[in-house]
């Protein structure tokens, strides 16, 4: 039967963050869908960049999967709101990007559903439709995320070795490298509390630098 390693941050100082589940398999994986990943998921990476489209360039850019950033910007400085239905909507669409991450990053071998699923589970921090946060501090967030982006590049680079690495030891193994699965699974959490502070905006924490 194949082990599953679950892996959820529960931590004191991170409280205020996005919280990402994801289950990874580390035995028992799929050869051939392993080897052909890249080419599988291009349904669901045209899925996904629906959505950016529909979103427009204003709102969004390709890198944020089209959640939407500028609504709740202008909701928070004037309103001091975060509307409800632009929440379920970007902790959806964060859910579904971090479905194809998985696949993408050989976490588990399940096709993402485009439907919640148990394999991936996004917490975000309880902000009482904005009542919780800066109102003001939205305009900046973006900016003072500067250096969290350059760590987050390193960290992306660093990833795409350890992927290779996984890569190759599945396709020769059919196991996956359970250091290689906390790596990619820590830099996956990273950047959604990185996006869950500079863009979607739900929380005035800070995110830490460590995976």
């Amino acid at each position: 039967m194949s082990k599953f390693l679950k892996h959820k941050v529960y931590s004191v100082i991170m409280s205020n963050q996005i919280e990402t589940t994801i289950t990874v398999q580390l035995e028992n994986r799929d050869r051939n869908s392993v080897a052909l990943r890249i080419f599988l998921v291009v349904p669901m990476a045209i899925f996904i960049s629906a959505f950016t489209a529909w979103s427009g360039s204003t709102e969004t850019s390709t890198f944020l999967s089209g959640l939407l950033f500028l609504p709740v910007l202008l909701a928070l400085v004037f309103r001091g709101k975060y509307p409800s239905y632009i929440l379920d909507f970007n902790r959806s669409l964060l859910a579904l990007s971090t479905r194809v991450a998985a696949y993408v990053l050989l976490l588990n071998d399940n096709y993402p559903s485009i439907e919640e699923s148990e394999d991936v589970k996004i917490t975000f921090p309880e902000i009482e439709g904005g009542a919780k946060l800066n109102p003001y501090l939205p305009l900046v967030k973006w900016l003072l995320a500067i250096p969290l982006y350059i760590v987050g590049i390193a960290y992306v680079i660093y990833g795409l070795a350890v992927l290779v690495f996984a890569w190759f030891t599945i396709l020769a193994t059919g196991k996956m490298p359970a250091t290689s699965a906390e790596v990619l699974l820590g830099i996956t959490q990273y950047w959604n509390r990185v996006y869950g502070y500079a863009f979607l905006l739900v929380t005035d924490e800070y995110p830490s630098f460590s995976l």
